[in-house]
């Protein structure tokens, strides 16, 4: 496989957890945008969010995202809203393969429930913020996507192994 790859999804649908564990079946390197938009500020998401609006956030990924899709040999997972971005779009589909990792709205409650560093949730019901969010991304996610893998029920590590195997022509 010579091209990158890039998972695309809500939060909590396990892009990190999963890419981590594709990188290694796939010998890639990882590379999280959201992390690498932390590293470079030192400062979290949220207060990011909290300083520069959602706006200020979304113009920092969008230079991330155009930076890391120069790399080679990636798996990038890219934040939940970055598709919902042209340019973003446009730049995940020139030099990589699309995989769109999605799961229930019940399914990604339950596993962001206890994280605190999510900014979108803090202003509401989780359950109805992030519905009213798939409303809105899943079609474009979907778009997107060349691959569609759920992860309800599943580990990271067999959806990892079968987006490896639908990858590398098994």
């Amino acid at each position: 496989m010579k091209k990158n790859v890039y998972l695309i999804g809500p939060m909590g649908v396990g892009k990190s957890t999963i890419g981590k564990a594709l990188a290694r079946h796939l010998a890639m390197d990882f590379v999280d945008s959201d992390h690498e938009i932390e590293d470079r500020t030192g400062a979290t998401i949220s207060l990011i969010f909290d300083i520069e609006g959602e706006d200020g956030f979304r113009a920092r990924e969008i230079s991330m995202i155009a930076e890391l899709v120069q790399r080679s040999n990636i798996v990038l997972a890219t934040g939940g809203g970055s598709v919902m971005d042209e340019d973003n779009r446009r730049a995940l589909r020139k030099n990589g393969v699309v995989i769109y990792l999605s799961a229930s709205v019940a399914t990604q409650v339950k596993r962001v429930r206890n994280n605190r560093n999510r900014p979108l949730l803090e202003k509401g019901d989780p359950e109805q913020i992030l519905r009213a969010l798939w409303e809105e991304r899943d079609p474009v996610y979907r778009q997107e996507a060349d691959h569609v893998f759920p992860t309800d029920d599943r580990s990271p590590a067999s959806v990892a192994r079968d987006i490896a195997k639908e990858l590398q022509g098994a």
